[in-house]
């Protein structure tokens, strides 16, 4: 496997003192990554619009200083690139299955960035234990929001990256927002031009008598 294509002029502006990092992980993900089944073979044309800068687009939604917790991270998106833009951030990547725990932690160590690696489950974190839970591809909105909500604490928030499922799997949970009215619930677009991603963020109140 080839190592990525070059880095389109927004990665500097978006990445900062963290591009040369950015380049590394994006090598890492067209040559390991592709090789150890972390991602498809067609993605490395589109590793920098789609994976890189689709993940740091969420910093404009994350407090400074929070604690993010990347659930389901697979190979470490959108956690890496989010943690490389927004140093910080105190990242958690999570993530059952040990062949990608094994590559997220090789990563971490090979980059030289403060990031832990958890091999666990959603069920298997402590409940109202996470500031912001960020996810990408895990599972449909309403599977999600049962995972996630009872993770949250007060105050916290999931956002969930959903391109043009967002609208589809925010009527299929519906329901089961109504039955939280307590928790705010909007449909975010972050980052520039094509880079742009869609974002269902959802706030939990920061008490459990809060109201939205």
């Amino acid at each position: 496997m080839s190592a990525a294509p070059p880095a389109p002029p927004a990665a500097r502006e978006v990445f900062s003192a963290g591009f040369d990092l950015a380049v590394r992980f994006a090598d890492l993900l067209c040559t390991a990554g592709v090789e150890r089944g972390l991602i498809g073979p067609r993605e490395p044309q589109r590793i920098w619009d789609r994976h890189l800068l689709g993940g740091a687009a969420l910093s404009g939604l994350v407090p400074e200083g929070a604690q993010v917790v990347d659930l389901g991270s697979g190979a470490g998106l959108p956690g890496i690139p989010l943690a490389i833009a927004r140093p910080d951030l105190i990242v958690t990547l999570v993530e059952p299955m040990q062949r990608r725990v094994n590559f997220l932690e090789e990563t971490v160590l090979a980059l030289g960035i403060p990031v832990a690696v958890r091999r666990a489950r959603a069920q298997e974190l402590p409940p109202a234990s996470c500031q912001v839970v960020v996810a990408r591809a895990l599972a449909p909105l309403p599977e999600l929001l049962a995972m996630v909500l009872p993770l949250l604490r007060p105050g916290g928030c999931l956002l969930a990256i959903k391109g043009e499922r967002a609208d589809a799997e925010l009527a299929a949970a519906a329901g089961q927002l109504r039955e939280r009215p307590d928790v705010r619930v909007s449909l975010d677009s972050c980052g520039e031009g094509e880079h742009t991603v869609r974002v269902v963020r959802v706030v939990v109140p920061p008490s459990e008598l809060g109201e939205a």
